[in-house]
């Protein structure tokens, strides 16, 4: 066990190889500025059309919200037509210029203003994840030191590092390339690409990958792969293909869209024209065709869709999750499998102090041994020795000052505490009798941290004056709410939850059978949680995916739907994901997918009584004469009823019935 910086302040090369993150300003996309500008124009004019201003000034406010807004549609919509497909945008275009023909300016501003925000959320959302997918490049350093046959050393721009090079990887700096370590011992965390949570003792043959840091010792490791080719550039690789390749995703409204629109478009058509063909009055025929197009228009059917579905957005984002869009919010309700990741999802992410257990040997009690511990491991910022730390501290428990600190990476630390000589390290330096002590005692501490090792724990051993004087066990927390939450997936999905993890099979089956799982597929790297996430897709299964780290992002990008923690998760995570849990409450997860399949249920609603009214002002106008300000009031009517329905979700009520287990 080592007692270095793991994430030491950058200094020197290691400095340059830290790149700032880069990040799409908002308004450098053209439809995040036209949709801006838009609403902006409508805030100003929506006050003086209430006031009752002369027309003039809020007329000319709404022609600035139609042509700002409007614009980026209509031309999606117009390039659209021309590859022969008629595009919804262009089709609320259309409404909304209708709207504004027959009086109506307001309502149609209004609907271009929700269509230009919404494409510009999307524009935003996608630049985003490019954004995140570019910052994962700058984990491998820019620079490494290359080790030439003489002992020189040159440091290099990591890209010119080919394979068969030696390069050197100090302490505290990231290891440059994939490769295979010469000589050297350090501890690396590869939290990046495996999710363990604590740092992984490195030696001569063992293979390390680029973008990981190394926390202690010098490393000699020979380059084994193209930096083209190393982990990091495969995940890049993997979520960029993931998300490339999903499956495009419509709202349900939007299913039927092409035929409804060209049906509409085509039946107006005929309206106006058949009529004039015998003789019809010209006016009339317009009034006719016109009243046609408003009462048959699918703005209804659009805000039956949305406010059910903007509604729980909203109601999950004041609970502490984000749902990145109304896509997404449905697509949560369609799950039927899940997959969780282990480290920082299911447990806290941070290793924590479960054991203190003295031997009888050695005459010290529990918070004596620990005392010593903490005091050993105090000088050093690994997560074991925070975790011995942070333990004694919550017993209240005196920490004295050490003389003589010192560390050895994979084997621990030693300090001399007031008087006596403490090491705190791993088990594994008993049998070679450098810590000597009676047989009987060596015994009784390797039996003890095996005991230890066999619950899921990291067993360390603290002797002082060369004696075993006991066994510390520590472990990753499992969450509270873990097992509650693994069942409550396990009801909405109908199938329990798989564990797709980067860690130890033997940690990973102790907590899978704490909190209930199964399945358990351990030791993956995060090609292979895609590869696991794919294999239940070919079964017909809609996967959840819910993870936090770098190497859960291809697998959020893969899955059905991807669900991020906030807390801790890394920033490819927490863009790639379609959702994020800001609070880390796990047991909002299955709430929201409650909330989901209870806003679908709404939009099902809505769009029966949007058909019903539609329906019957159609018939209306076609076998009789239907008033164009009553087909006018009977269309506004339906879509403030259907309004009204979809924002029931807003109340904290529909939170907590989601919360309590109930999405009815």
């Amino acid at each position: 066990m080592s007692s270095t910086l793991t994430r030491p302040a950058p200094t020197g090369a290691a400095r340059e190889a830290v790149a700032p993150r880069r990040r799409t300003r908002l308004l450098a996309l053209p439809e995040a500025r036209w949709a801006a500008a838009a609403l902006v124009l409508f805030l100003i004019a929506l006050p003086l059309y209430l006031a009752g201003a002369p027309a003039w000034t809020w007329g000319t406010l709404f022609a600035a919200v139609y042509a700002t807004g409007g614009w980026e549609p209509g031309r999606a919509g117009l390039q659209a037509l021309r590859e022969k497909t008629l595009d919804v945008d262009l089709l609320m275009v259309v409404a909304a210029l209708g709207a504004a023909a027959i009086g109506q300016v307001l309502d149609g501003a209004l609907l271009i203003v929700i269509f230009a925000t919404s494409g510009a959320l999307e524009a935003i959302a996608t630049a985003r994840t490019a954004d995140s997918v570019r910052g994962l490049l700058d984990l491998a350093p820019a620079t490494a030191t290359r080790v030439a046959d003489d002992g020189t050393e040159e440091t290099v721009p990591g890209e010119r590092l080919a394979v068969g090079d030696i390069i050197l990887v100090r302490p505290g700096e990231r290891i440059g390339a994939d490769g295979r370590v010469l000589d050297g011992t350090g501890e690396v965390d590869q939290a990046t690409i495996t999710g363990e949570p604590l740092p992984v003792a490195k030696a001569a043959g063992d293979e390390v990958f680029a973008g990981t840091l190394n926390g202690t010792g010098a490393l000699r490791v020979k380059v084994e792969r193209d930096p083209s080719d190393s982990m990091i550039a495969r995940i890049v690789a993997m979520v960029e293909e993931a998300s490339g390749t999903k499956a495009p995703t419509q709202l349900f409204v939007e299913k039927v869209e092409q035929r409804y629109s060209l049906g509409m478009v085509a039946a107006t058509l005929a309206l106006f024209v058949l009529p004039l063909l015998v003789g019809a009055d010209l006016r009339s025929t317009l009034l006719r065709a016109m009243t046609f197009m408003i009462v048959a228009s699918p703005c209804a059917v659009v805000l039956a869709t949305m406010p059910p579905l903007l509604s729980a957005i909203a109601n999950a984002g004041r609970h502490g999750v984000l749902v990145k869009s109304a896509v997404v919010m449905e697509r949560l309700g369609q799950v039927d499998a899940v997959a969780l990741d282990k480290t920082g999802t299911l447990t806290e992410g941070t290793p924590r102090v479960t054991d203190v257990r003295p031997l009888a040997g050695s005459g010290l009690p529990e918070d004596e041994v620990l005392r010593l511990a903490a005091a050993a491991e105090h000088p050093s910022e690994h997560p074991l020795a925070r975790a011995i730390v942070d333990a004694a501290r919550d017993r209240g428990l005196d920490i004295p000052l050490v003389r003589d600190f010192g560390s050895a990476p994979g084997t621990g630390v030693r300090a001399t505490v007031g008087g006596r000589t403490v090491a705190v390290g791993s088990p594994a330096r008993l049998p070679d009798g450098r810590t000597g002590g009676p047989a009987g005692e060596v015994a009784a501490a390797l039996e003890v941290a095996s005991a230890l090792e066999d619950e899921g724990r990291t067993a360390v051993l603290v002797t002082v004056d060369g004696r075993p004087a006991g066994v510390l066990g520590i472990a990753d927390r499992l969450r509270e709410e873990a097992a509650a939450t693994v069942a409550a997936l396990g009801e909405l999905a109908g199938t329990t939850p798989v564990l797709v993890t980067g860690d130890n099979p033997r940690a990973a089956a102790r907590l899978a059978g704490e909190v209930g799982i199964d399945d358990v597929r351990a030791g993956l790297l995060p090609q292979d949680k895609v590869a696991a996430v794919r294999e239940m897709e070919r079964a017909g299964r809609k996967v959840l995916v819910v993870g936090d780290g770098v190497n859960d992002a291809p697998a959020l990008a893969a899955a059905h739907t991807g669900i991020a923690m906030g807390r801790a998760g890394s920033d490819l995570a927490l863009e790639t994901a379609d959702a994020v849990v800001v609070r880390d409450e796990l047991a909002t997860v299955p709430a929201v997918v409650r909330l989901s399949r209870r806003a679908r249920r709404l939009v099902v609603q809505n769009l029966v009584v949007a058909a019903v009214f539609i329906t019957g002002l159609v018939i209306w106008d076609l076998a009789g004469t239907l008033p164009l300000p009553l087909g006018v009031a009977g269309h506004e009517g339906s879509t403030v009823i259907v309004g009204l329905n979809g924002l029931r979700l807003l109340a904290d009520g529909a939170w907590r019935r989601a919360r309590a287990g109930t999405d009815r």
